[in-house]
């Protein structure tokens, strides 16, 4: 499925700008090929034990059209990126970010709304993620958007020993 390029509405975006940008300036596109060097350099800050190599990015982009990603651009450059497989009535978001020199602006929210969007087009009745217990930013983006928690993986992150919170949003 290929994603038009499209600019996020002013209506969604809040008044005040950080740095002369704002939430309405970033773009949303498809992901390409060209974007994976840039993917493969902002996953370590973003995960760091759990990021994905290039080799990674590389094989998701192969399962389309099953599975859809977008990048975020903002004055240019990608700072966020998501990724959703559609698998019938459950879709699952695979991933979710925004660079840390761009976060706390709303384009986790922008990304987020995208993955929703992207999983109620592909006829999913409930999107699932799974998220660390220690991120708390992502947990309250995700509960605003009404996703509910389901159950806890213990431990499910490595090294560390950090749980992961399975949540769920019925479309």
């Amino acid at each position: 499925m290929t994603v038009p390029e499209t600019t996020v509405p002013e209506t969604t975006a809040p008044e005040t700008t950080v740095r002369e940008m704002t939430v309405r300036e970033m773009t949303v596109r498809e992901m390409t090929w060209r974007d994976m060097p840039v993917l493969a350099a902002l996953e370590p800050e973003l995960f760091a034990d759990d990021a994905w190599s290039e080799q990674t990015w590389w094989a998701e982009l192969a399962g389309r059209p099953r599975r859809s990603y977008v990048v975020g651009e903002w004055g240019g450059a990608v700072v966020g990126y998501a990724g959703v497989d559609r698998g019938g009535e459950v879709a699952d978001v695979m991933t979710v970010a925004v660079a840390p020199a761009a976060q706390g602006r709303g384009l986790g929210a922008v990304l987020l709304d995208w993955l929703v969007a992207e999983a109620r087009g592909g006829g999913a009745q409930y999107l699932m993620l799974e998220v660390r217990a220690d991120n708390l930013a992502a947990q309250r983006l995700y509960a605003k958007a009404g996703f509910t928690m389901l159950t806890v993986r213990r431990r499910y992150y490595q090294p560390g020993d950090v749980d992961a919170l399975i949540m769920r949003l019925t479309l």
